[in-house]
């Protein structure tokens, strides 16, 4: 398959480089720069030497669509938004990692993202790829809009009790931590190591860009939820996400029936692992892999369920969901170059 990785100097694009280096259906890959032509790869990524033996190619949308099967769109926002549809229009199959096609509704991105949103026409024909609750409309999109991180491990945290109508829609708080990779590969005062090292940050409170993604998800599922407390938090690491949700149930439920329902939703689902009782997930036991896994417990309390959720941002909050995807799109085995073991320790 021919496969173009535009944006391939991003941390996202080269992720997409080591996981596919695994993919049996992935031998033919082309990397497109807006900033870097003719540079060759391992200039920027030298892990990837004698792996990847090619040089960045300028990126020209025509001629990306006419080369390419499928095109990941790792790119910041902006860059989709303007230029999928033009690559799509050639029959090629298009997967963004940027946020430009998540939200449906152009006035609530453009208040959100501070930026024009694309046509509705493209927004139109995205299809939101969180693979686990999307599959059949994944299977026969041409364009996929890739989750966020955090909206990744909120949602597949949150799914099994919104689907069962199980909580108060207006309880949700999600309260978020991640590493520095999601921030991207440029140096800010936010991230860089002086500031960053042995220091835990809050950011953008109330304001990330990831809260309607998360609630218009939610309210497709459920359309009495509503708003949502959404904070994310940096961590000194660099990869992972953990979101730990509280939620008020309607009506008690034993600690049995509560694993039931997320037993039964995601049984089957190669990339979703359920803690057992008193258990609980650490992000660096989903390291480098494209596994989410949750942990729940029921506070009888209180009557709130904690739900604690971890992905590796850069995989399933990413590369490994956008791959996920190319595989359900095609009729390959989901699970087909992401069989890969966290790294431990």
């Amino acid at each position: 398959m021919r496969i173009g990785i535009v944006g391939a100097t991003g941390y996202g694009g080269a992720e997409l480089l080591r996981l596919l280096n695994n993919h049996p259906e992935a031998k033919n890959i082309q990397l497109y720069t807006s900033t870097k032509e003719g540079v060759h790869i391992e200039e920027s990524y030298p892990h990837v030497a004698t792996i990847y033996d090619t040089s960045l190619k300028p990126f020209n949308p025509e001629v990306v669509g006419e080369d390419s099967d499928l095109v990941f769109m790792a790119t910041p926002p902006g860059v989709s938004a303007q230029h999928t549809q033009e690559i799509a229009s050639h029959g090629t199959q298009v997967i963004d990692l940027s946020g430009d096609l998540r939200i449906t509704d152009p006035t609530i991105y453009e208040t959100w993202y501070k930026r024009p949103a694309a046509q509705i026409e493209t927004i139109n024909q995205a299809v939101y790829g969180l693979s686990e609750w999307n599959r059949e409309a994944i299977q026969s999109a041409r364009i996929i809009s890739n989750p966020g991180c955090y909206p990744t491990a909120a949602l597949l945290g949150l799914a099994p009790l919104i689907h069962n109508d199980a909580i108060q829609q207006h309880s949700i708080i999600i309260d978020a931590k991640t590493g520095t990779s999601g921030a991207g590969r440029s140096a800010t005062m936010m991230t860089h190591f002086s500031e960053m090292n042995e220091n835990f940050k809050i950011y953008q409170v109330n304001t990330h860009k990831h809260t309607p993604e998360i609630e218009q998800q939610l309210h497709q599922w459920n359309n009495e939820s509503g708003a949502i407390t959404f904070q994310p938090h940096l961590v000194p690491m660099i990869r992972g996400i953990m979101a730990t949700m509280y939620v008020q149930l309607k009506k008690p439920l034993t600690s049995e029936q509560l694993f039931s329902l997320y037993h039964q939703a995601y049984d089957g689902k190669p990339f979703v692992r359920i803690r057992k009782e008193n258990n609980y997930p650490a992000t660096k036991e989903v390291y480098g892999s494209n596994y989410c896994d949750i942990g729940l417990s029921y506070d009888e309390r209180t009557g709130r369920v904690t739900v604690v959720s971890v992905i590796d941002n850069m995989v399933k909050g990413a590369a490994g969901q956008a791959i996920q995807n190319m595989n359900l799109m095609n009729g390959w085995d989901e699970s087909m170059g992401l069989n890969l073991v966290p790294v431990y320790p």
